[in-house]
């Protein structure tokens, strides 16, 4: 069985001159040197869709699990710094919008997009913006929001575009969990150390593949809403299936009776 700790040892000591991440809010999603940033460094950034109104990308190079007070990683939390850059309608609408509720329009004639820092609770699949940061061309900070609230994943509509950005968060965030482990400042607890990595919290988290997404996007039913990114339990499955048989089961007995009845 390959456990946590074999991956966290492996990774510190090859990754040791790298950026390192932290957790807290200091750490950054850009860097504002005065420079207009023309294009979203790809050494950085990974672009998951373009919309009419913006491109969206996420910080691979500083993604990683929050830090406990103790300094060891709560691989229940994943934060990921990302970014929209806006195109001209959205610009425009951003500013009509501020100056139609009389907030500050002090340089938004530069404005470019915005970062979000996305929290994600992976143990009861929630998201949440902690935080929202209106960026000029030079990726500097015109101002923020910090009101966002957790939100579930599977109450995000399929039509909803954060539904495909997150499944393709968490997706990299799975296949590259060992990197991010490695990478991160914060040492594993002993118990998380010795856990296989089919226990570790982002493999246990359902995350709708691209051919689920296809499909559930032009079926669109309660029932798939329902299904996406829904954290379950081993005895959960095997509630459900054993349900599943009994509701058919007594689905058969009703069709034996009418055949009964009919001869």
């Amino acid at each position: 069985m390959i456990k946590i700790s074999n991956y966290k040892k492996f990774f510190s000591g090859i990754l040791s001159a790298a950026v390192i991440f932290s957790a807290s809010e200091v750490f950054a999603a850009y860097e504002d040197d005065g420079d207009i940033i023309t294009e979203v460094p790809i050494d950085i950034y990974t672009w998951v869709q373009s919309t009419p109104r913006g491109n969206y990308w996420f910080n691979h190079k500083h993604m990683g699990y929050q830090i406990k007070d103790d300094g060891t990683l709560d691989l229940n939390t994943l934060m990921v710094p990302t970014v929209c850059i806006y195109d001209n309608v959205q610009i425009d609408d951003v500013i009509q919008k501020r100056r139609w509720k009389n907030q500050s329009l002090s340089g938004y004639s530069r404005l470019a997009g915005r970062a979000d820092y996305l929290k994600f609770d992976l143990v009861n699949a929630t998201v949440q913006v902690v935080n929202r940061v209106d960026l000029d061309d030079t990726w500097a900070e015109l101002d923020s929001d910090k009101t966002g609230e957790p939100i579930p994943l599977k109450d995000i509509p399929i039509s909803d575009l954060r539904y495909n950005f997150y499944r393709k968060i968490l997706e990299w965030a799975r296949e590259n969990n060992a990197l991010i482990i490695g990478r991160s400042r914060g040492k594993l607890s002993e118990a998380d150390g010795n856990l296989s990595l089919d226990e570790v919290p982002i493999n246990k988290l359902h995350i709708p593949t691209a051919e689920d997404f296809a499909e559930d996007f032009n079926d669109n039913s309660e029932e798939n809403l329902d299904n996406a990114f829904e954290n379950k339990s081993d005895d959960e499955i095997k509630d459900s299936s054993k349900d599943d048989n009994k509701d058919n089961s007594k689905d058969k007995s009703k069709d034996k009776s009418k055949d009964k009845r009919k001869r």
